[in-house]
């Protein structure tokens, strides 16, 4: 009897103007400060009335908010979220509490040498590209940027054609979008219901079916901001018992039809227990806990990497063994044993994912803000399906030629990364 939905905006850190960055999630904070109608209060009140849930996410190129709630308190969930997104006040009181909000969140994810590891790696990898940036902002961005900025930001991100709204569950198609266009045409949007989706990230504006004039907002080309053209070694000194070691470079873009042998590529070096990096850096040697691949891709860019903590004295082991797994897997390949096992756990990954409301809306969302399209679950096990090893490999190479950088975060007192990696350190 459970719906989740979520209303998903076309707009993420990427598409900040200069000195304003990590706006795009204080609009995300703020959106719940209240309405022309609505207050905080009321909003918080309405799902918790019902045993509902609701919250938001903020990425790098969407911003969803999101509700679970019972089918027949599916109508209020989506008057509420439309209109939050369509007639938020953004109140210059709420603001200023907001902002003290936003830099305890800031500090506490700076805490987290993880993320810190993540986050600098994915500078590292991207560099001055907006998709290199911190979705939060900075410190010294949040304490910066004026009200009169998020709420610019917030008129001409937050469009009609920059919205999808999707749901999973017990919901009735047809009626779901009734409430729809009724709720954020109550909020002063103008909708055409005959307009058909198109990918947020993929061409101009008249391929995209946009308005002129409607302030949507057409990202640059790939080409207007070159990716840095060699790797860095980069230490992080922080008092930590751990070492964060991240290991890695550019990946592909989301549209790339390598998108699936990248996932299996991912699976066979760290997706699993029975992965290359989890037997031989924890199993045979007890040099982590954790240590994983991972991958993140958007429209003309990605990033694709190694992951081990370890105690500070191992790291140029791990360095070490990282590389030698990534380098085996370009010469050796993959086995077809090891293909299918990798290939069996995605499916089951996938299918059983899926049986969550929460994933499947946030699939829904996801698909049609990037790709414009669904591809559904049979098609998606099929393509998985037929990635054979020599893609797997010639990936893996071609992930390898690109610029290497080594990322560490612990308590060093040289610069561990730039001297293990042989290139300039910038911490």
């Amino acid at each position: 009897r459970s719906t989740a939905v979520g209303a998903w905006v076309a707009v993420g850190s990427r598409d900040e103007t200069d000195g304003h960055f990590g706006s795009t999630h204080f609009l995300e904070h703020l959106l719940f400060k209240g309405t022309a109608s609505r207050s905080a209060l009321d909003i918080a009140e309405a799902f918790d009335a019902v045993g509902g849930e609701a919250n938001a996410a903020t990425g790098k190129e969407h911003t969803c908010y999101y509700a679970r709630v019972l089918d027949a308190d599916l109508p209020m969930a989506v008057d509420v979220i439309a209109d939050m997104v369509t007639s938020s006040v953004i109140d210059a009181g709420e603001l200023e509490t907001e902002r003290g909000v936003i830099l305890e969140e800031l500090a506490m994810n700076d805490d987290d040498p993880v993320d810190v590891a993540h986050e600098r790696f994915t500078s590292v990898v991207l560099g001055d590209h907006p998709l290199g940036r911190p979705i939060g902002g900075t410190p010294e961005t949040i304490r910066a940027v004026p009200r009169d900025a998020v709420v610019e930001h917030y008129r001409r991100t937050y469009v009609p054609h920059e919205l999808v709204v999707t749901a999973a569950g017990s919901v009735d198609h047809d009626a779901l979008c009734a409430q729809v266009l009724d709720a954020v045409r109550a909020g002063g949007w103008t909708l055409d219901p005959q307009a058909v989706p198109a990918a947020r990230r993929t061409g101009a504006a008249e391929l995209r079916g946009v308005v002129p004039g409607s302030g949507a907002v057409v990202v640059p080309g790939p080409e207007s901001v070159p990716l840095p053209g060699e790797g860095r070694g980069v230490t992080v000194r922080r008092p930590t018992e751990q070492a964060n070691v991240l290991l890695g470079g550019p990946g592909i873009a989301a549209g790339d039809e390598r998108r699936y042998v990248l996932s299996v590529l991912t699976t066979v070096l760290g997706g699993g227990m029975s992965s290359r990096l989890f037997q031989e850096i924890r199993e045979k040697r007890g040099l982590a806990y954790s240590t994983y691949a991972f991958a993140s891709s958007y429209a003309e860019a990605g990033t694709f990497g190694l992951y081990a903590g370890c105690a500070p004295g191992n790291v140029t082991q791990v360095v070490e063994l990282l590389t030698a797994e990534w380098d085996r897997l370009v010469r050796d390949g993959v086995g077809e044993d090891e293909l299918r096992r990798s290939v069996g756990q995605l499916r089951g990954n996938l299918v059983l994912g899926l049986e969550d409301n929460g994933s499947r809306m946030s699939r829904l969302g996801r698909a049609e803000i990037v790709h414009g399209e669904l591809t559904g679950l049979d098609e998606l096990i099929e393509q998985i399906s037929q990635v054979t090893a020599e893609q797997v490999r010639e990936l893996a190479a071609d992930l390898a030629a690109q610029p290497r950088s080594l990322v560490v975060v612990g308590p060093f007192d040289d610069d561990v990364a730039e001297r293990l990696l042989g290139t300039r350190a910038s911490a």
